[in-house]
């Protein structure tokens, strides 16, 4: 596959997130991994969170309010983080991720990164099988106002609609679709949603996650990198073809 090159001088990402989710062994305690993840993360990733899970099982008898007959919390995840809190590698319950918060330059940047942090996954973990691989970026888009108003269809190729001659004037909006990318098996998700007019801006968020669901080998880093590419291909497609000029223009 040729790689299209999207080159922005100001990407508005916010975050970018690679997740591969894995069976993991049947026997695995997560919480006895902190002391070997502690060892091999923390010279580069020193600071050290643990993320819980609450289960909360609930009693709703025929008359009366329901009520909690049993709770339970346990670690889901230990994240590692790099002094500046920008960059953070976890070990999962269900498998290893990699967060970059802005400044973010190119996934190119950060693939030898999410190498060397996999295969000290795979060492710590042993994942078994690895079932996805997911690519999920988040954009902020400042979209310029005019006197407090704005042309969406001037940035957004398929932005929202409102019934014509209805009276009705656009507050906020949420819209998102999926998709399967014919031949690869590729997946996207996409979210669009209006927030709060800021500084005469309309902020945009654009998350777009792209996936792949199939079988690959923990030890096969070559496969893995080929897939999280591919998945950066259509990330980018998406990406460009969801935005005029006009709107692309905004982060030359």
């Amino acid at each position: 596959m040729n790689e299209t090159p999207l080159q922005l001088l100001d990407a508005p990402i916010v975050e970018a997130v690679l997740d591969i989710d894995c069976d993991m062994p049947l026997t695995m305690d997560i919480a006895a991994l902190e002391e070997s993840a502690r060892a091999e993360y923390g010279e580069q990733y020193p600071k050290f969170q643990p993320q819980f899970m609450q289960e909360l099982m609930f009693e709703a008898p025929a008359e009366g309010a329901a009520k909690v007959t049993k709770s339970s919390r346990g670690i889901q995840a230990l994240q590692f983080l790099q002094e500046d809190g920008k960059q953070l590698v976890q070990v999962r319950a269900q498998g290893y991720s990699f967060n970059r918060l802005a400044p973010y330059g190119s996934l190119d940047d950060y693939l030898p990164e999410m190498e060397r942090t996999w295969q000290l996954f795979t060492k710590i973990a042993q994942p078994v099988k690895i079932r996805t691989v997911r690519l999920r970026y988040i954009n902020r888009l400042l979209l310029p106002l005019v006197a407090g108003r704005i042309e969406l269809d001037e940035y957004l190729v398929h932005g929202p609609r409102l019934p014509s001659d209805a009276g009705l004037e656009l507050t906020s909006f949420v819209h998102q679709h999926s998709a399967v990318e014919v031949g690869t098996g590729n997946q996207a998700h996409l979210v669009l949603a209006g927030q709060a007019p800021e500084q005469e801006k309309l902020p945009v968020i654009f998350d777009i996650q792209t996936f792949y669901t199939g079988d690959l080998e923990p030890s096969d880093w070559k496969g893995i990198l080929s897939r999280v590419k591919s998945l950066r291909h259509l990330k980018n497609q998406v990406f460009r073809k969801s935005l005029t000029k006009k709107c692309l223009s905004l982060f030359q």
